[in-house]
């Protein structure tokens, strides 16, 4: 697993860090890469036609349902505020 780099905890020094790196010349590290090409094709494939397959499959009854759970968790007021 990567390691994650670590933020300034000062503001002014974050804000540095974050323009510093949107500014930069490097490029960007792409996130494929060190991955097997034939892999990320097949889970892409998978992930395209998964939705709509799931979706047959169900009920209107259950596509409501999980809709609603959806919207549900999604407006509800999170813990983090």
């Amino acid at each position: 697993m990567p390691r994650r780099s670590r933020k300034p905890a000062d503001l002014n020094k974050l804000a540095k860090a974050i323009t510093d790196e949107a500014t930069s010349d490097e490029p960007a590290p792409d996130p494929d890469e060190g991955k097997d090409p034939a892999a990320v094709a097949l889970g892409r494939k998978g992930g395209k036609k998964g939705g709509k397959a799931r979706a047959a499959r169900m009920t209107p009854e259950q596509r409501s349902e999980a809709a609603r759970r959806a919207a549900q968790a999604r407006w509800s007021p999170s813990d983090s505020e």
